[in-house]
């Protein structure tokens, strides 16, 4: 089992900066493809950004690229989700969640992700 905790949401205004972080225990965490996810009021959860368990491959969803960067420290089992630029649109709950698959690549299908964070609040203020 492992678990995800996320933590750097809040308040910022249009235009503004954010970064979120996820630290993992339990598992094996350099093995997992890493992704965050968010949820609108009202909308189902969709996919933001996810990077494979080497860092070396990453994806975007088409509403964030150019904006939102994904990373990871195996070493600190923590992935990172740096927001520039943020929009009303990206106000949300930001999920961390991990595909336990062995060595698994980044994808967007939400079925592919076994392990949940609690969730992070982003809420942009126009």
């Amino acid at each position: 089992q492992v678990k995800l905790v996320e933590s750097g949401g809040g308040l910022v205004q249009t235009g503004g900066s954010l970064r979120l972080s996820c630290v993992a225990s339990g598992g094996t965490f350099s093995r997992y493809a890493m992704a965050w996810f968010r949820q609108a009021p009202g909308k189902e959860r969709e996919f933001v950004t996810g990077i494979s368990w080497s860092g070396r491959r990453t994806a975007y969803a088409d509403s964030v690229k150019g904006r939102f960067t994904i990373s990871r420290d195996n070493a600190k089992i923590t992935v990172y989700l740096e927001m520039n630029s943020l929009k009303p649109e990206d106000t949300a709950v930001y999920y961390c969640a991990a595909d336990t698959r062995d060595l698994a690549i980044a994808t967007m299908e939400i079925y592919n992700y076994d392990q949940w964070g609690q969730g992070t609040q982003v809420t942009v203020s126009s």
